[in-house]
């Protein structure tokens, strides 16, 4: 069967807390898209067990997001419904059509082994959920092909992330989304390893994690506009898997 998937970024509404944004989505939230038609579900959530700052400077006034909602579709026109139990729920948001690439999983590296979890239980570690701009200098084929041909495998082969989804987007589907032309979800072990710069930049002293960081922020800021790019630590919750 064909399926189509849309992924959709979250913003709270005032006052809403960690704990509550999660409860809301996992014990209400997706029981309710499952009910509407989704074929598989995923969920980011920025929850209590994530809460911690983002590696990537926050050079932009949005707010960032606190959630992001994997969703897929065998019939797309059931996504109306879907978005207004989420607007219902008091949050803003923003839909995409994408097309999902996964770089690596669970037990593709030597970073971790297979996933071994049931569906709703939450993943082992954080995710770093990314939301990307291309800027409007290069090409779409070119930025595709540094994002995917140069930063990927360079990051893959320095940092110790444990599942790295990348997702193009296709085209916008909700009135007023940002223009987010990349959406990329990359898990990591522990906290530590986003905190800690030499687990973060794989660097067992000082001269590798120079030439590591470098390596890593060339790469970046050839795809990149470092002013624009968003990133939120938040949980992952495999809610739907088959």
């Amino acid at each position: 069967m064909n399926l189509y998937k849309i992924v959709y970024c979250l913003w709270p509404p005032e006052g809403l807390d960690k704990e509550k944004t999660r409860d809301i989505l996992l014990h209400d939230i997706a029981p309710r898209l499952i009910t509407a038609g989704a074929a598989r579900l995923s969920m980011d959530i920025g929850d209590p067990e994530s809460a911690m700052r983002s590696p990537a400077p926050k050079l932009y006034r949005d707010r960032p997001i606190c959630g992001l909602i994997n969703l897929w579709l065998a019939d797309i026109e059931k996504r109306t419904r879907m978005e207004d139990m989420l607007k219902q729920a008091g949050f803003r948001i923003a839909g995409y059509l994408v097309e999902e690439s996964v770089f690596t999983d669970y037990g593709g590296n030597r970073h971790s082994g297979p996933r071994d979890w049931p569906d709703g239980r939450r993943s082992p570690g954080v995710v770093a959920v990314t939301l990307m701009e291309r800027p409007r200098r290069i090409p779409r084929e070119e930025w595709i092909r540094r994002w995917h041909g140069t930063m990927s495998p360079l990051s893959e082969s320095i940092q110790p992330r444990t599942r790295y989804v990348r997702n193009v987007v296709l085209k916008a589907l909700t009135a007023g989304a940002p223009p987010f032309e990349g959406i990329v979800e990359e898990v990591w072990p522990s906290k530590r390893h986003v905190s800690n710069y030499f687990l973060f930049y794989g660097a067992d002293n000082i001269f590798q994690l120079v030439r590591n960081m470098l390596r890593i922020l060339r790469a970046v800021k050839s795809f990149l506009d470092m002013r624009r790019i968003r990133t939120t630590i938040m949980s992952e919750y495999f809610i739907k898997t088959k």
